[in-house]
């Protein structure tokens, strides 16, 4: 059976941490926002979790990811450059929990999905 994701209490913030992560990682490397690379990384996070989403659902995560990465994550004292690209990810590319990196990109998921449903 496959989970879902229809509510906030859902693994929606993980999801999405794991696309900023991602899109801020992604742009350390190219210097380039890639939509798709977060769209495909979207799909293997799902397959990976034997999850799955409405379309729309995928399309505005991936659009709120973006947002973060590209407008919020500086002003929240994260800095995702080259050298530490490799510690926002594990070796199965998890997103790596105990990065401090992680763990403020976290807060700032849980709070934009909160202000998204009030």
């Amino acid at each position: 059976m496959k989970l879902e994701f229809t509510d906030t209490t859902s693994a929606r913030p993980e999801l999405l941490c794991f696309l900023v992560a991602i899109a801020a990682g992604s742009y350390a490397l190219t210097q380039e926002w890639r939509v798709d690379h977060v769209v495909e990384c979207t799909h293997r996070w799902l397959r990976k979790q034997n999850a799955t989403m409405h379309w729309l659902d995928r399309v505005l995560l991936g659009q709120l990811a973006l947002k973060i990465a590209r407008d919020d994550l500086l002003d929240a004292g994260v800095a995702v450059r080259l050298s530490s690209v490799s510690v926002l990810f594990t070796d199965d590319m998890d997103l790596n929990e105990s990065s401090t990196m992680v763990q403020r990109m976290m807060v700032l998921c849980q709070e934009a999905l909160q202000g998204a449903t009030t």
